[in-house]
């Protein structure tokens, strides 16, 4: 029962997170559906679509279809679409209906490429798992369908991977992410999917190195390292300025942040650096990449094994996103710093008009 919630709201799933990665690079995205998930993924699970417009497209399966797996008219359909379009390439992003038919996305993949003739991704996503696992399949397939020229560095120039607002609380986060590295020094900042295209994409062994800002870009931080030997690193080089504001008052006190790892981490380091003597542990309802956890971190598996953390954990504070609140005891107060984390709640710190 590890994943009932009581009190919270679902978590944004892994078709979320594919669709998320692939949002803003041009491409198709057909969701292999009937339509439910799709709904989901564009009413609540992506805020860009609010603002710009993306080929997001709902399957259509009918019964029939799913139970004959009749995959020939589902590319009929993807090749009416593009031809119609003018898009670079298609997607297909995986569900529970292709998961409970074991679809063969492999196939699919080279039936749409032989009709439609251009270049295609599947992603057996099975919306059973949670959004970043689904949003680190799809970078990894998008790198490796297209960064496959192996080019000269272009001194100077920087790429980030792993970004989305499902990880940031803004969709502003790309540019706030560039102009943090740009103050580093850099002078051409390449934040892949939001800001940086698949021209881009396929330029990405021209960069100096990698900043990897959340653990979905670091499955394709390794391939483009171990394929073009591009280095990277593990950081988040922009955090809100309401959590930075906040972080003096933790010094020397014992905190709990819970983020996506790699955010989370960046908090910390912060908060250790102002006062070394500082006792910060990391949590995060998903991927904690052991590489990248000291003492005192953790994964929540649980909704009640959070309450239990932050019951037992003799916390002073707690920076996370603040809707987490309504998990804990009523007859309990808490310090809580918010850090607004959209695949849990929904939220960003500017308003979508």
């Amino acid at each position: 029962m590890k994943s009932l919630l009581k009190h919270l709201s679902p978590f944004a799933p892994d078709q979320s997170g594919a669709v998320s990665a692939l949002f803003d690079f041009g491409g198709l995205i057909v969701i292999c559906d009937a339509g439910g998930c799709t709904g989901n993924i564009c009413g609540f699970d992506e805020p860009r679509w609010f603002i710009r417009k993306s080929a997001v497209f709902s399957a259509g399966l009918r019964d029939m279809d799913a139970i004959l797996g009749r995959d020939d008219k589902l590319v009929s359909k993807l090749q009416s679409a593009l031809d119609s379009s003018g898009l670079k390439f298609s997607a297909i992003i995986g569900t529970p209906v292709p998961a409970i038919i074991a679809t063969d996305f492999k196939a699919l993949k080279r039936m749409a490429e032989k009709r439609t003739g251009l270049p295609a991704i599947t992603v057996a996503t099975t919306g059973t798992r949670h959004y970043d696992r689904g949003a680190s399949d799809a970078w990894l397939e998008l790198f490796k369908t297209f960064a496959i020229e192996n080019l000269d560095i272009d001194p100077g120039t920087v790429g980030i991977l792993g970004a989305s607002p499902l990880d940031f609380p803004t969709l502003d986060a790309g540019n706030l992410l560039s102009d943090a590295l740009k103050k580093d020094g850099w002078n051409k900042v390449k934040c892949y999917g939001m800001g940086a295209g698949l021209d881009d994409v396929k330029k990405a062994s021209s960069v100096v190195k990698n900043i990897v800002v959340s653990p979905a870009g670091l499955a394709a931080a390794k391939y483009l390292e171990k394929t073009f030997g591009t280095p990277y690193e593990v950081r988040c080089p922009w955090l809100p300025q309401q959590v930075l504001g906040a972080l003096p008052a933790l010094a020397g006190r014992k905190t709990l942040v819970i983020h996506q790892q790699f955010a989370a981490n960046t908090v910390r380091d912060k908060i250790l650096k102002l006062d070394p003597a500082s006792q910060v542990d990391v949590a995060s309802w998903f991927i904690m990449e052991p590489d990248y956890m000291r003492s005192g971190g953790f994964r929540i598996e649980s909704e009640e094994a959070f309450i239990e953390a932050v019951a037992n954990g003799g916390y002073d504070a707690i920076v996370c996103d603040s809707r987490l609140r309504v998990a804990l005891p009523r007859t309990q107060s808490f310090n809580i710093i918010d850090f607004p984390h959209f695949a849990v709640s929904g939220r960003l710190l500017d308003e979508v008009k």
